[in-house]
């Protein structure tokens, strides 16, 4: 049925598309989850963020490895696999029956993901000539864009009407379809480097990722203490020593080609990244709880309210695609940021106990016509001078430095979120604690203070047992608007942080290199199978 579809580039386009949006929707999809994982599962809070942290870390820190695979073995053999991966993991990860089996499978997922998402960008580098190549990556930007937004909002209404089980099974017949086509669309090509794999070089990079991305995920947790120093002390020890290591392997076939980086678009537009990274997790960790916990949305309402950002960026990355493969991606992706950035502070502007979700619409949107030009101008122009035998390459260090930014935003954003919130609750308490009886008002404000390792504690305290039915129900409801505008107070200079990283790629984009279109690159890839061929040679 699809034989005539063989080799097409826009049905491969498609292809790699869908598999991408699965991993992708699985990165937000968990968060809008979290009350129905706790209750459902009895997890505890930690439980809960390391289901949706394992995905990240495993991702993070397999990714380079996963790319330079791809070189080595195959990229349509490695996307494959990695689908298969995928697919199997989000099964396991529905039946799960306890919090452990779902952190597992949850890292199972993970190390799919990381097998087959450098393949997409590679592999849309080598089929799509130059002159077509910005539009191309306009679609991939699109989806990059589009379905980070949409997993709160497909999550919440699984959620609504089924269950938590469904975020991970409705990756089912999307991976089985994604196979099917894997096969039957994407061409065997020999592989494209024949040299050993670089096994040293995998394991040094390997730890020294786990050993950065655990320490900033747990840093929270564990106070920052000497243990969690010691591990990102151990992460800059093994990173130097790969850098050693990669240094004397440049003659043959390295995981990491330093070439890649003497392109100065390729190391700003990689830096851009991690500054994105600050801004997805700035955008969607403050707003789910805002959303659910502060103005009482249920999952589905919240995820809808989300739905401006995936409008904006469906409507803006297919063009700006297009237009940046012409002209350049550089102010492109600089005016993609500012929008970013000023639709946030526009957020924390208009946000507040009683904002209704209108009043939020606006604003989310200008946040999503950001997103839609940062994405497409981004993967062309961090590939546009990439040759071809260094794709699989230069995909997995690009995806992997946004997937370690993720895990740097989270601990940063978090770590503010957090702290503000615990000094903002406290305020809030004493407050209001005038409104009660003397008796009561010291243990009102106790509760509050005690809640600051759990953001969502504070909707629950200041009632504690064996207070009286009429008090008991003031001090409940004194509870709800401390932890409300707590979390309003709060949640301003977390979404700020993000701003100013934001600010900083838009900053940085100064100093890219701007291209005229694809004749520009001296790098550009041949259109023809033979000469794509000679090329890896």
């Amino acid at each position: 049925m699809f034989k005539k579809w063989h080799g097409n580039p826009w049905a491969i386009l498609i292809t790699l598309s869908l598999g991408f949006f699965m991993t992708l929707l699985d990165l937000t999809i968990v968060n809008i989850a979290i009350p129905q994982l706790g209750q459902d599962l009895g997890a505890s809070l930690d439980e809960i963020l390391w289901v949706v942290n394992a995905y990240t870390l495993a991702l993070a820190v397999l990714l380079i490895t996963g790319g330079r695979l791809g070189d080595l073995r195959g990229k349509r053999n490695l996307f494959a696999a990695g689908v298969a991966l995928f697919t199997l993991a989000s099964l396991a990860c529905g039946l799960a029956q306890d919090p452990a089996q779902l952190i597992g499978f949850r890292a199972v997922q993970g190390l799919g993901a990381a097998l087959l998402m450098p393949q997409t960008l590679s592999i849309i580098t080598e089929v799509f000539p130059a002159d077509r190549r910005g539009v191309a990556m306009g679609v991939w930007g699109a989806v990059a864009g589009v379905s980070g937004a949409l997993g709160p909002i497909l999550g919440g209404v699984l959620i609504t009407h089924l269950s938590w089980r469904w975020i991970f099974f409705v990756n089912l017949p999307i991976g089985a379809l994604v196979l099917v086509l894997t096969m039957a669309i994407i061409p065997g090509a020999e592989r494209t480097v024949r040299r050993r794999f670089d096994t040293l070089g995998v394991t040094l990079a390997s730890t020294a990722l786990f050993c950065l991305a655990f320490g900033l995920t747990e840093g929270q947790r564990y106070d920052w203490n000497a243990w969690i120093w010691s591990l990102l002390g151990a992460a800059a020890v093994f990173f130097a020593a790969f850098l050693l290591h990669e240094r004397g392997q440049q003659t043959g076939e390295p995981l990491v080609p330093f070439s890649l980086f003497r392109d100065r678009n390729f190391t700003l537009i990689n830096f851009v990244g991690v500054t994105v990274s600050f801004g997805v997790v700035g955008m969607f960790l403050p707003l789910t709880i805002y959303l659910q916990s502060v103005l009482g949305f249920s999952a589905q309402k919240a995820g809808l309210v989300l739905l401006p950002v995936a409008l904006g960026s469906f409507v803006m990355a297919g063009p700006a695609g297009a237009v940046a493969d012409r002209l350049g991606g550089k102010f492109i992706l600089m005016g993609g940021l500012l929008a970013w950035a000023g639709g946030l502070i526009w957020i924390v502007g208009v946000a507040d106990v009683g904002t209704g979700w209108l009043t939020i619409a606006f604003p989310l949107f200008l946040t999503g016509l950001g997103v839609g030009c940062t994405f497409a101008p981004m993967a062309t122009e961090v590939m546009r001078g990439v040759p071809p035998r260094l794709a699989g390459a230069a995909s997995g260090v690009t995806n992997a430095l946004r997937q370690v930014g993720s895990v740097l935003a989270g601990a940063v954003i978090g770590a503010v979120l957090q702290a503000r919130l615990a000094s903002a609750l406290t305020e809030q308490a004493r407050a209001r604690a005038g409104q009660l009886p003397t008796a009561y008002r010291e243990s009102f404000v106790s509760a509050f203070s005690r809640s600051e390792s759990d953001i969502g504690a504070g909707q629950q305290g200041g009632a504690p047992s064996g207070v009286p039915h009429g008090i008991a129900e003031r001090m409940r409801a004194l509870g709800g608007q401390v932890f409300g505008h707590g979390f309003v107070h709060a949640m301003g200079p977390a979404v700020y942080v993000a701003v100013a990283v934001l600010l900083t790629g838009a900053l940085a984009c100064l100093a890219v290199r701007r291209h005229q279109g694809p004749s520009a690159n001296p790098h550009a890839l041949p259109v023809s199978g033979p000469e794509l061929e000679e090329a890896a040679r």
